[in-house]
C-alpha cells in the first residue's frame, strides 16, 4: 500500500503552525461576520468573505465530547480526544491532558495550552482552575 505525505503546509495553515510553534494559539475572526473561525481558512466558512484577521482567543472551553483511546502501556498508555467549544464560538479536537482518560467529563471548563515537544507544537486543553 503506497502512503503518500501531506503536501507543504501554506496559506493560513501555515501561519497557524508557525505561531503554534512560538507557543501562540490564534483563531481567526471575520471582519464581514465578525464570526469566529477554526480551522484556520482562506474563506470564511460562514459568509465567503476573505476578510479573515488573526486573534489570540481567551483559551477557554467546555468539552463538549470525549472518547477514551485504549492502547498498551508500552504503546503509551491510554489517552483522551475530546471536542472541545472555546467560548469564541468554535468547537475543536484536541484532548485534555491534566487527568485521568477517563475522568474527562462533558460540560468539564478547560483552558488551551500549548505543549511544545519535539518534532513540533502540540495544542492541548488542561482542567480550568485545577491541575496543571
Amino acid at each position: 500500500m503506497n502512503q503518500t505525505s501531506p503536501g507543504p503546509q501554506t496559506g493560513a495553515d501555515l501561519h497557524y503552525q508557525q505561531a503554534l510553534a512560538q507557543g501562540q494559539f490564534l483563531i481567526q475572526r471575520c471582519g464581514a461576520c465578525s464570526h469566529a473561525v477554526f480551522y484556520p481558512r482562506m474563506i470564511c466558512p460562514h459568509c465567503g468573505s476573505d476578510k479573515l484577521a488573526w486573534e489570540a482567543p481567551s483559551g477557554r472551553g467546555t468539552v463538549y465530547s470525549t472518547t477514551v483511546v485504549r492502547r498498551k502501556p508500552e504503546a503509551g498508555g491510554d489517552y483522551n480526544v475530546a471536542l472541545i467549544d472555546l467560548e469564541e464560538g468554535v468547537r475543536l479536537m484536541s484532548r485534555v491532558d491534566d487527568v485521568a482518560p477517563d475522568a474527562v467529563r462533558i460540560g468539564m471548563a478547560v483552558q488551551a495550552k500549548v505543549l511544545a515537544r519535539e518534532g513540533g507544537s502540540l495544542l492541548v486543553f488542561v482542567a480550568q482552575g485545577g491541575r496543571a
